[in-house]
């Protein structure tokens, strides 16, 4: 996993609340490569079924082209809970996520790929909505260090985050990875119970 440090990016307002983990990715690109996921992430709000692009959709602005953040009303990546809704976003280049709440699994699932999930009170959030709208193109920037967000307008907003996650994330470690880094405490384990109770 790459670490997360800072992360500086276009900012894509998507102004609406309970954003689900089907719309983020369809249950239909699940059984297909992970590369292959990539043209599936918020497909069905992106495309018409031809799969040309809807151009009212926000992400098919140019002016958001490129874009590494998300800021979303509440509740967003509710549903079931599929890491893809993650991973596709990650694999497009998204990896910073901003609303007043999150579905937990997703946001956990965030945590388990290198992104953030920064909660950020409503009222803010919607500030920030509106800013984007009106600037498009315009980037906001993540501090994880000082755990801050900091919009198009130079305000700066701090964020909550466990501090174990926090430390994951700037190490690049997810829960795989933390476990082997104590392999050598694990086989000294193993083999000590192995001499002390040969019977199980």
């Amino acid at each position: 996993m790459q670490p997360f440090t800072t992360w500086k990016a276009v900012a894509v307002p998507l102004g609406m609340p309970n954003i689900d983990t089907d719309q983020i990715i369809p249950g239909r690109y699940l059984g297909v490569t992970r590369e292959q996921q990539k043209e599936g992430m918020f497909r069905d709000m992106r495309c018409n079924e031809d799969g040309s692009p809807k151009p009212d959709f926000i992400m098919n602005k140019p002016a958001y082209n490129g874009a590494g953040v998300v800021v979303a009303e509440r509740n967003f990546g509710c549903g079931s809970s599929r890491e893809q809704a993650v991973t596709v976003m990650l694999d497009n280049g998204y990896r910073v996520f901003i609303a007043p709440s999150f579905g937990d699994i997703f946001a956990n699932n965030c945590y388990q790929n290198g992104c953030v999930p920064a909660v950020l009170p409503e009222a803010r959030v919607n500030e920030l909505l509106r800013f984007l709208l009106e600037l498009p193109g315009a980037e906001i920037s993540v501090d994880l260090a000082s755990q801050t967000v900091t919009g198009p307008d130079g305000k700066t907003d701090s964020f909550a985050i466990d501090s174990f996650r926090k430390d994951c994330l700037l190490k690049g470690q997810d829960d795989i990875s933390l476990t082997l880094s104590y392999d050598k405490d694990i086989a000294a384990f193993e083999s000590r119970q192995k001499a002390e109770v040969a019977w199980l």
